[in-house]
């Protein structure tokens, strides 16, 4: 499969997190990936904790910056030019995030298989939620190639920096999708979206 995108297969993982709204009727949940090849993760580590700032907290996170903080975040990260593949699954009712998840994730995978990602780095939350991703993962790979190789694991969002450029274009996609199109525009040319039915 030819990956619809004009970025080179590389050597690279993948760095994901997500945002997600449950409404009845409606909804959505986002998933981005940010496709990092190894060769960069020094300097986009260095750019993306400068990003951060004085904040005390232990990670950069989208939700707790302004509108303009978030606007200077979306264009640093469309300036490391690199793709993020970005799957939102709707609808998404209240208590069926999980579902919509594990679908979006699937969908994932398939589509960073396709680009050369072998490996997706993913944000933890709790031990059992990483453990359905893990399952989630391993349901995926009956649909990829017999011989292909692809892994999930989890790191905490404080620990691994490159996570934060991920949660930067998620919550850019929910933004728009909630109407506001402004921290979206810079990102526009270094994403590849893909619409997944939930069945929610």
């Amino acid at each position: 499969m030819v990956p619809p995108y004009p970025w080179p297969v590389l050597e690279c993982q993948a760095f994901a997190d997500e945002s997600f709204r449950e409404v009845d009727g409606a909804g959505f949940y986002v998933i981005a990936a940010a496709m990092m090849p190894a060769a960069r993760h020094a300097e986009i580590r260095t750019l993306l904790l400068g990003l951060r700032g004085n904040r005390r907290t232990g990670k950069l996170h989208w939700n707790e910056m302004d509108s303009a903080q978030r606007l200077d975040a979306a264009k640093r990260v469309a300036d490391i030019d690199e793709l993020h593949v970005v799957t939102v699954g709707t609808p998404v009712p209240p208590r069926r995030q999980e579902r919509a998840r594990a679908r979006c994730l699937h969908r994932l995978v398939m589509e960073l298989h396709s680009a050369g990602v072998t490996r997706l780095i993913a944000e933890a939350r709790t031990r059992e939620l990483d453990l359905r991703d893990i399952r989630t993962v391993q349901g995926a790979r009956w649909d990829l190639p017999a011989e292909a190789a692809f892994r999930i694991e989890h790191r905490r969002g404080g620990d691994e920096p490159l996570l934060w450029s991920a949660d930067i274009v998620a919550g850019a996609v929910r933004s728009r999708l909630d109407g506001n199109h402004a921290q979206w525009a810079p990102l526009e040319s270094c994403v590849y979206e893909i619409d997944v039915p939930t069945g929610c």
